[in-house]
């Protein structure tokens, strides 16, 4: 049966918010949908025109070249105390700092940490791959307890390198966040259950209610040595029984 072209009608296109740059992500790698998702999100909230994005260093170096929005690289770790200084600076921007596990809990501890004790008005997006994915797949503080990495080739012992960091379940714990909340990316239930959490994050911020912190566990088949089907599978029957998926803090 022959298709009637002039007819049809699209239902799914690219975000106005996100450029034609070629990704540099690996195939398989749940950074590109998310850095979809969260264009998406700019779009529905007509913010684009007050938006700053803050790229870390990491895998996400170059995620300013990704959105048609004003956006700053920050040195590693230092993300949240950019955003906080640009939110600062001009507390009408919606300014957001999307930063990797190395970048967010590692070096930038300190930042992170404080940033949301303060309560700052912006949003993070913390990508939890339990690995360092751009220098060549070492432990990273998200490993997990037996995770073979370049640097703990026989597994992540406990004894010598301490226990995987819930690092989200640190920010729960403090007063002044609004929102924290842990997703994953790994099906299509996940990935609309990850989609409203972000809105709810950005959301937040327009309010003006306060600091919101979006962990997504992510795969990362490069330095996983895994096929990405069975980088998702990972996700579902080992990542998640360290890191449990949820709402943590809902104060919003």
């Amino acid at each position: 049966m022959p298709v009637d072209v002039q007819n049809m009608q699209k239902i799914f296109a690219r975000p106005d918010s996100l450029t034609d740059a070629k990704s540099t992500y690996c195939p398989g790698c749940h950074h590109g949908l998310l850095t979809r998702i969260i264009a998406q999100t700019i779009d529905e909230l007509g913010i684009a025109e007050r938006t700053v994005g803050i790229a870390p260093v990491g895998c996400a170096v170059f995620a300013y070249r990704w959105y048609r929005c004003d956006a700053i690289q920050a040195a590693h770790g230092r993300a949240s105390a950019v955003a906080t200084g640009v939110k600062r600076a001009d507390p009408n921007l919606i300014v957001f700092s999307y930063q990797g596990d190395g970048d967010f809990a590692s070096i930038g501890t300190a930042e992170s940490i404080h940033a949301a004790n303060r309560g700052e008005n912006i949003t993070v997006i913390f990508v939890n791959n339990q690995v360092y994915g751009m220098t060549g797949g070492e432990m990273a503080p998200t490993s997990l307890v037996g995770q073979k990495t370049t640097t703990t080739p026989q597994g992540r012992d406990p004894k010598l390198f301490g226990y995987p960091i819930r690092f989200s379940e640190m920010i729960a714990q403090l007063d002044a966040p609004v929102y924290v909340t842990r997703q994953a990316l790994y099906d299509t239930k996940h990935i609309k259950e990850a989609t409203k959490a972000i809105k709810r994050a950005f959301t937040n911020q327009v309010e003006k209610k306060g600091y919101s912190l979006v962990e997504v566990l992510a795969a990362c088949p490069t330095n996983w040595k895994m096929k990405p089907i069975d980088a998702n599978r990972h996700i579902a029957k080992v990542v998640e029984k360290t890191y449990q998926l949820g709402d943590l803090v809902n104060r919003g």
